[in-house]
């Protein structure tokens, strides 16, 4: 009886949680490992709009300094990098115009806030990256402003039509490329407000390095690259020109090479907005990485049909495009509805979603407030509303830069998350904490097996230690996946979402909505 009640108390231990931890379940024989001391890193990257984040000087604007406060909750999340939207001055609340690349939004702070932020992320072994926006300035940039004269010599720093420009041509993002400024006509890919450069200039080419090289000495990691195809993709007519990719990829080249010799552990990646990992394929090498948007629509497919039509193939065709270890996955972004409302509110597709997303090798990339289920649909701003941290939306220190439009309740916050073990938050802790424990989801080489179920996602993850299997079950129901063949090898759960997962007569058994990484 002593004996039956140790056990009946060590298995409690293990499957029932309590306040504060996360409500997962572990092999046994694993949890001494899952303790050890300096875990390696989980790869997780996190986008902030700083405006949304945390504001601590009481102006309703979320700040560099609430990035700074709030960095034990990000340490806590498990990520190793934030990714900042724009911080420089700008006309605009998004930022995405620049008039100084060189300064800090007065909004936000100051350079000593920011430095301060990267010091106090560093010593968390917290990277940061920023949004280098330099395919266009904003139209009131003092470079700009002097470029209007034909004379001044930033007049080259950007495009202008010239006898037999098509003035009703359609930009490469679909409205109009020209712009007119009295008699003359500039490009403006996005807006009239964004006017584009010309790195054909060479002084814009040296003037966009050394920006780079200014906030690498600030000591920034990085930088998100806004508009990446676009240096010199300006028009529909030519949007898959290949030679207009092959100067993009040159001029990428020669920046990656001037930070490199600055920083040798820089780090780029690039939004580039392409439908097949095949045309993603080039960029890697000019750049560490891009955003995988193909993925990312597949992924929140998969999980609100609960069916993995077609994600085996892209994950097959990502295998042979991307080198192992260097995808950027991710789920929704800043310009891009919300993943709880693509998947209709649905709190159990919403978890499938992110274990497929953290379970993936590569860079994944997390949008601030995904990991507690916030909504949002377009217009942007509405994409963008400021981040849960109390039950109270007008508590200390919340955002108050727009009012919020998802019809979020009081759960859907830090505070209501924060000790609940069966929580989003606690979800997202548990994941990233697999990627920490098993380096191999996050390095390893993809392949997939034939799997005939269409309600389980598979696939496998192998570098010199380790060969795993992952497996979701998208479904309501419980799914069951026979391992013989290619599989047969893969006998023992390593980790699961769920403790009634097991493994009987030589066949994995998964619960509703379960994921199980075997070994």
């Amino acid at each position: 009886m002593r004996g039956q009640a140790l056990l009946a108390l060590v298995l409690f231990a293990v499957l029932v949680p309590v306040a504060g931890a996360t409500a997962y379940y572990r092999a046994p024989e694993e949890r001494a490992y899952a303790q050890a001391p300096d875990p390696p890193r989980s790869g997780v990257w996190y986008e902030i709009f700083v405006r949304a984040w945390y504001d601590t000087d009481g102006d309703g604007i979320g700040d560099l300094n609430g990035v700074t406060a709030k960095l034990d909750y990000l340490k806590s999340l498990g990520v190793d990098g934030i990714w900042l939207m724009p911080i420089n001055p700008s006309p605009s609340y998004h930022g995405y115009d620049v008039t100084d690349y060189r300064a800090i939004n007065p909004q936000y702070g100051t350079l000593a806030d920011f430095q301060r932020l990267l010091a106090a992320a560093h010593a968390r072994d917290i990277r940061v990256i920023m949004d280098l926006v330099v395919n266009h300035t904003s139209d009131r940039h003092p470079w700009f402003r002097a470029a209007r004269d034909s004379g001044d010599p930033h007049h080259a720093w950007y495009g202008w039509a010239g006898a037999g420009t098509d003035l009703h041509a359609a930009s490469a993002t679909g409205g109009p490329a020209w712009h007119a400024l009295g008699k003359q006509h500039y490009l403006g890919i996005f807006s009239g407000d964004m006017p584009d450069l010309d790195f054909d200039t060479p002084a814009v080419r040296k003037a966009v390095t050394d920006i780079g090289r200014y906030w690498l000495a600030q000591g920034v990691d990085g930088f998100r690259l806004d508009a990446a195809r676009h240096v010199y993709e300006d028009f529909a007519a030519s949007a898959d020109d290949p030679a207009r990719q092959r100067r993009n990829l040159a001029w990428w080249g020669a920046f990656h090479d001037a930070m490199s010799a600055v920083r040798p552990d820089v780090y780029l990646i690039g939004e580039v907005t392409r439908d097949e990992p095949g045309q993603l394929a080039p960029w890697f090498g000019p750049l560490d990485a891009v955003f995988d948007f193909p993925l990312a629509t597949q992924l929140v497919l998969s999980a609100r049909n609960e069916r993995n039509d077609g994600l085996g193939e892209l994950l097959r065709r990502i295998a042979a495009a991307v080198p192992a270890g260097q995808d950027a996955p991710f789920l929704s972004n800043h310009d891009q509805e919300r993943v709880m409302s693509q998947l209709g509110g649905d709190a159990s597709h919403m978890r499938t979603a992110a274990a497929m997303l953290l379970t993936l090798p590569g860079r994944p990339f997390i949008y601030y407030g995904e990991e507690l289920g916030m909504r949002g649909r377009k217009p942007d701003p509405d994409l963008r509303e400021p981040m849960r941290w109390h039950r109270d939306p007008h508590g200390p220190g919340e955002s108050r830069w727009k009012r919020f439009s998802a019809g979020d309740g009081p759960e859907v916050s830090v505070e209501a998350q924060q000790d609940d073990g069966h929580s989003l938050l606690a979800w997202y802790r548990m994941l990233i904490g697999w990627r920490r424990e098993l380096p191999v989801l996050r390095d390893g080489a993809l392949s997939v097996p034939a799997v005939a179920n269409p309600r389980l996602a598979v696939w496998e993850l192998a570098d010199a230690g380790n060969d795993v299997l992952v497996v979701h079950n998208l479904s309501h129901e419980p799914q069951r996946l026979k391992l013989a063949g290619v599989l047969a090898r893969f006998g023992h759960i390593r980790l699961t979402s769920q403790p009634e997962a097991r493994i009987a007569a030589g066949e994995l058994q998964l619960p509703a909505y379960a994921a199980a990484i075997l070994q």
